[in-house]
Parts: structure tokens; C-alpha cells; sequence
């Protein structure tokens, strides 16, 4: 109820607080988590604080141990608008450094924008 985990994750977390593998995952077993709700959580709380593709923010959360499902079903459900995602991550990419139009398409892309959402992002902050 604090903060969100996958059950992995929640897992590693209690045997770094010093229970016993098998307690730790006793208590996984048997904490009545809703792990979907628990990815949706944590995918709202990132896209709170730093900007992701629809892509990367699946991959990410599938780093910290969220199930393939349920990071897709945090990604369906956490009603992010991807195309301001993308103009959020092209004026983050200007403040620190210079780009031309063609290499900031070229990083949105990477990063998992699609096409369209790139040429918002990069026209939303003037290019």
C-alpha cells in the first residue's frame, strides 16, 4: 500500500529487509496483491516524474519484474497521452544538449515513439 512492486521485486525487497527466501515468498504468496494493479501503479508513478514511449515504459517494467501481461496491461490502462509523452522527451532531450530536427526524430524513434508521435514531440517543441 506504500509503494508499488512487482512480485519479484517485493520479494527481493523483503529478503534485503532481512526475511528468509522461503518467508519472503510466503508473504508473495499470500499478500492479496493485485500485480496488474501494482504495474499500473508503478507506470503511473514513472510517467509522474519522467516521460516514456508506450514501449519503454514496458520495458521498464518488465526490468523490474513485472510479467510481459502485466506491463502491458499497465500500458493499456495508465492513459498516457503518447504524443505528449514524446513532446515531453524531445524539450528533456533540448535542455541538455543540441539536435537537429532530423537526429531528434532519429532519438524519439529509438526510444520507442512511433513515426507519428516523434514528428508531434518535435514539432510541439518548434521544430
Amino acid at each position: 500500500s506504500v509503494m508499488n512492486f512487482s512480485a519479484s521485486g517485493l520479494a527481493e525487497q523483503l529478503q534485503f529487509e532481512g526475511y528468509s527466501e522461503s518467508d519472503a515468498a510466503y508473504a508473495v504468496a499470500k499478500c492479496g496483491a493485485d500485480w496488474n494493479e501494482q504495474a499500473l501503479g508503478k507506470a503511473l508513478t514513472y510517467l509522474a516524474t519522467m516521460p516514456f514511449s508506450a514501449s519503454g515504459l514496458q520495458n521498464q517494467l518488465t526490468f523490474e519484474g513485472f510479467t510481459a501481461d502485466q506491463a502491458q496491461y499497465a500500458v493499456a490502462n495508465c492513459g498516457a497521452d503518447w504524443n505528449e509523452q514524446a513532446a515531453k522527451k524531445a524539450q528533456d532531450y533540448l535542455d541538455i544538449m543540441a539536435f537537429s530536427r532530423d537526429s531528434l526524430l532519429q532519438q524519439l524513434q529509438f526510444e520507442g515513439y512511433t513515426a507519428e508521435q516523434a514528428e508531434y514531440g518535435v514539432t510541439a517543441v518548434g521544430y
